[in-house]
């Protein structure tokens, strides 16, 4: 059996979903770059700042699943113009005088707006690449973060300082409707699978089952692990540096890509090899399974020793080398969930298991707000969130790896397809 090719045109759209994500990111970075300025005009504590944060991520959970499953009956392209969209939109209600309830609510309409971004994008890459080419496609669209991260976090620190964190804001919202112009223009649907998935129930199985194999609860896990150092790094990566260790908010801002600057290296090796890997038959448990839970289980190891990294520096190098190493496991799950997931039902078990283990954004920052407000001190505060975000990483990475088993959870939905319906 001759090997699918990739489809013409799958590079522009992967470039394009690649920046969809970049500004997806950037619109989480800039409340954080501009945390400080916020926090001290408008008299915020941590743990209210926290519930930002959580208030965010919470609306994130939501719309997540509720959009998966709408992808799995629309047009993605139409999906990730709304949504789009809407991040630009939201933005600009912040370039005004706001109060806490704004704050609350513009993000929280973000939230909303933004869940299920990254796996209906995935889902729409996934129709331009076949599946042994899809690790490094996925590894490319994960890198949006990390390049987000680095690209906007001194810009948008530049504005706050020179200009306002009122018009960081703005300015996201501005490039958001230039990107949703040029996608209006570019975006399209993959001829992989159809445009708009319909049923078929000799293709389908019960969601149950898919939710419940071995992978699909591996995945989660560990995801949810790698999203509470992340839902950290979008919230309180800045006012650690600031607050926590002393630095000034021009430094502090600018530091704050160094975590991501690791991650996207850790994400394109993680990806290349995962390729390499499954190209030359290596049973995906190791080339996907492994190698996404080990460096994120190391990951949590360094975290533990960050309060005795020895001065400023070594917690910050402690911390980028521990948060960077999450970022391989982004780039396995979904292609392992692709090995046995009917196409129909993809973008739905998808976005499930992305709600789930996005939920750790809903907790993690008010943890991080509690234990900052009550600590011995604010340092005590911020080290003791870390290493607890060190420790989920650790317990939850080494369950995902021994969890995770693509080709016993492929057999099995094999058997329920081939089962007579009714």
């Amino acid at each position: 059996m001759q090997p699918i090719e990739t489809p013409k045109g799958a590079k522009l759209q992967m470039f394009m979903l690649f920046i969809y994500m970049v500004i997806n990111f950037a619109d989480k970075l800039v409340l954080q770059i501009a945390a400080v300025p916020i926090m001290t005009e408008l008299h915020l504590s941590p743990e209210e700042y926290g519930a930002v944060g959580t208030a965010f991520f919470l609306c994130l959970t939501f719309s997540g699943l509720v959009v998966g499953f709408l992808a799995n009956r629309f047009p993605t392209t139409l999906m990730i113009t709304l949504m789009a969209l809407s991040w630009a939109i939201v933005q600009f209600p912040m370039v005004g005088p706001v109060g806490f309830a704004t704050i609350v609510a513009c993000r929280m309409a973000l939230g909303l707006g933004e869940g299920g971004a990254a796996w209906v994008a995935t889902h729409a890459l996934y129709k331009w690449y076949p599946d042994h080419k899809r690790a490094m496609p996925t590894a490319w669209l994960s890198q949006g973060s990390a390049v987000g991260v680095v690209i906007a976090a001194p810009a948008l620190t530049w504005i706050v300082v020179h200009v306002s964190w009122h018009a960081a804001f703005g300015t996201m919202g501005v490039v958001g409707l230039i990107w949703t112009a040029a996608w209006l223009f570019i975006g399209k649907e993959g001829p992989l699978t159809d445009p708009v998935a319909t049923p078929n129930v000799a293709d389908r199985v019960p969601y149950s089952k898919l939710i419940l194999s071995r992978t699909f609860i591996g995945c989660t896990l560990a995801l949810f692990s790698a999203y509470w150092t992340l839902s950290l790094a979008l919230t309180w990566f800045v006012p650690f540096m600031v607050k926590g260790l002393g630095f000034s908010q021009t430094v502090g801002g600018n530091l704050s890509i160094l975590p991501w600057a690791v991650g996207a290296a850790t994400v394109i090796t993680g990806g290349f090899l995962s390729t390499f890997l499954v190209a030359r038959g290596v049973p995906s448990k190791q080339a996907r399974a492994i190698l996404g839970t080990l460096p994120l289980a190391i990951g949590g190891v360094v975290m533990l020793f960050i309060p005795m990294g020895g001065s400023d520096w070594g917690e910050i190098v402690l911390l980028m080398i521990g948060t960077g190493l999450t970022g391989p496991i982004y780039v396995v799950c979904a292609p392992m969930l692709g090995e046995f997931v009917p196409d129909s039902q993809r973008a739905g078990v998808i976005a499930t298991m992305g709600s789930l283990y996005v939920f750790a954004g809903v907790i993690a920052p008010s943890v991080m707000g509690y234990l900052v407000q009550h600590g011995a001190t604010m340092l005590d505060g911020y080290n003791k969130g870390f290493q607890f975000a060190g420790l989920l990483q650790l317990v939850l990475g080494l369950i995902a790896m021994w969890l995770m088993a693509p080709a016993f959870d492929k057999a099995r939905v094999l058997k329920l397809r081939a089962l007579p319906a009714g």
